[in-house]
């Protein structure tokens, strides 16, 4: 008799393998919050690239008068033009995704919620483009779409910022555990491995 039947019968849930708090099993979680993690970080990177994208683009045509009979010059201002501070915002939110991948728990968390309000600020700022009554004729679909990509951006941060401590750390499924490690076999002496090697055999097979 073995020793699994000694110790009596398993359950379907010793079976399942281990359990957490909330009656899930723990195999499927881990594939859950790497789904959650990838899916943040391209919601967050894509509405941070829309909005640097836009913001280069010309929000505003203005007519500037010149001495007659010369008529008036088109000049056109794009977004970073009329907000310098707007795309150096959303280079910052852009870069922060990276920062998300290399975090961990509650400095994950924290960096979710600053991200948040990074993308938030580059969000009104698209907001101004539509709403702020600037001078001369204004394009409208290049402050919609800074606006657009800033709430992508600051969705994802929230949800970095409610769920980020339980999403994996990147290249965490490639770390080596300490037990892991080969070590010396024990009751064998250097000679005898030196000899096992000679002979074509693996000195580690007990």
């Amino acid at each position: 008799m073995s020793a699994r039947d000694e110790a009596g019968p398993v359950s379907a849930r010793d079976e399942a393998g281990p359990v957490t708090a909330r009656g899930e099993a723990g195999p499927g979680r881990p594939q859950a919050g790497r789904r959650e993690l990838v899916y943040a970080v391209l919601l967050g990177v894509a509405g941070a690239g829309l909005s640097m994208w836009a913001v280069t683009r010309p929000w505003v045509v203005e007519l500037a008068p010149r001495p007659a009979p010369l008529p008036p010059v088109r000049v056109a201002r794009t977004g970073a033009q009329l907000l310098p501070w707007l795309p150096a915002l959303a280079l910052v939110t852009l870069a922060g995704w990276g920062a998300v991948l290399a975090t961990r728990g509650r400095v994950r968390r924290l960096l979710g919620g600053g991200l948040t309000g990074l993308a938030v600020a580059v969000a009104a700022g698209g907001g101004y483009g539509l709403l702020g009554g600037l001078n001369g004729a204004v394009s409208r679909q290049w402050p919609l779409l800074c606006l657009i990509g800033g709430g992508c951006a600051a969705a994802a941060g929230v949800l970095t910022a409610a769920r980020g401590d339980r999403w994996l750390v990147m290249g965490a499924r490639y770390e080596r555990s300490a037990g892991s490690v080969p070590g010396p076999v024990p009751g064998r002496s250097t000679r005898d491995a030196w000899d096992a090697l000679d002979r074509g055999a693996d000195p580690t097979d007990d």
